[in-house]
């Protein structure tokens, strides 16, 4: 192949056309397997955006209350230089060693909001602490929406795949986890070597 190519891409993502299954066939036949990541298994992919974006989208919407909150309490603490510097204060004074920067979510990428929702998270006590020290700032989560807002935030990614696969794939939702989580063990292997 001119310019190598074979040996240069890993994955081709497109989206769920028929023509382009065809296309991918016709451009697997033109490549060599042993020379593709994982010996081609990985060459196709169909765009699942929009499907992971409206599951993900669905799954916050059971916290939406909680999401809401550390949105409009990350919004107050960075609307402006001095409700950082207080932020700031606040964190040195309960020594926590965390020092990630607050940023809002944007609505069109999900993954924000799960890094929104991981930072706030380290900085838990502090918005607590600013509750009782700042008398406009008026939200505060309860422990239970802290506690989905850290389920969510990705110490159970693996669980929360289960849940939607359940509700995707039924009775072969075990194989279908099990599918993913290979997968990601063949491509940490892959890597490693």
């Amino acid at each position: 192949m001119d310019w190598n190519i074979d040996r240069k891409i890993s994955t081709v993502t497109v989206d769920n056309c028929s023509t382009n299954d065809v296309m991918m066939t016709m451009s697997m036949d033109k490549l060599s397997n042993t020379s593709l990541l994982l010996g081609g298994s990985l060459f196709h992919m169909r765009c699942c955006t929009h499907i992971l974006n409206l599951i993900v989208k669905d799954g916050l919407d059971v916290i939406r209350v909680g999401v809401e909150k550390i949105r409009e309490s990350v919004a107050y603490w960075t609307a402006t230089p001095k409700r950082q510097k207080k932020f700031e204060e606040t964190v040195n004074q309960l020594r926590n060693p965390h020092t990630k920067k607050l940023g809002l979510d944007c609505a069109t990428r999900w993954n924000s909001t799960y890094l929104m929702l991981q930072t706030a998270l380290l900085y838990k006590d502090v918005f607590s602490r600013l509750k009782n020290r700042e008398p406009q700032y008026k939200t505060v989560l309860s422990e239970k929406e802290w506690e989905f807002a850290r389920e969510i935030s990705g110490r159970y990614k693996i669980s929360v795949l289960e849940f939607y696969f359940r509700k995707l794939y039924g009775d072969k939702t075990e194989d279908e986890v099990d599918k993913v989580r290979q997968i990601c063990y063949d491509l940490l292997q892959e890597y490693q070597h």
